[in-house]
């Protein structure tokens, strides 16, 4: 992994209009933690509370899930969380890229089930799990599209 990877905290976001996983990673350790869910309103954020979470963690690098149909065409939640990572991007000025999340979520209830066994589910959600795969995958390959 190159050096300047390395060193970035990565926040990343499994978007929903009613909820958002967020999960936060350290590249220098390849590690990915899920955080508590995010309440969404028809899927908008409450940007200062988001920006609250921003500033605590101070994420060098965004990863915001784009929802692709299986025969990779876009949907009308792809064009929303599109518009999400646009304006994170905006509200922060830190780089922001759109991952593929095609099949986290089903991966994510399987993780939960292992949160489950250890007590932590009530806290963790699938969202944030599945956030915290793309984490994960952007470790592996670290790829993504622009907003």
């Amino acid at each position: 992994m190159p050096d300047s990877i390395s060193h970035q905290m990565i926040m990343a976001f499994d978007f929903g209009t009613q909820k958002m996983g967020i999960a936060i990673g350290q590249a220098a350790i390849e590690s990915s933690t899920p955080l508590a869910l995010f309440p969404m309103k028809d899927g908008i954020p409450d940007w200062n509370q988001l920006l609250k979470i921003v500033k605590e963690w101070q994420p060098t690098l965004f990863l915001v899930g784009l929802p692709l149909n299986m025969d990779d065409s876009e949907s009308e939640l792809s064009a929303r969380a599109r518009k999400f990572a646009r304006r994170l991007r905006h509200q922060t000025n830190i780089t922001t890229w759109m991952v593929d999340e095609r099949l986290t979520t089903r991966e994510a209830r399987d993780e939960l089930e292992s949160y489950q066994e250890q007590g932590r589910a009530k806290k963790i959600a699938a969202d944030s799990i599945a956030a915290s795969l793309l984490i994960q995958s952007w470790y592996r390959a670290p790829q993504g599209v622009q907003p």
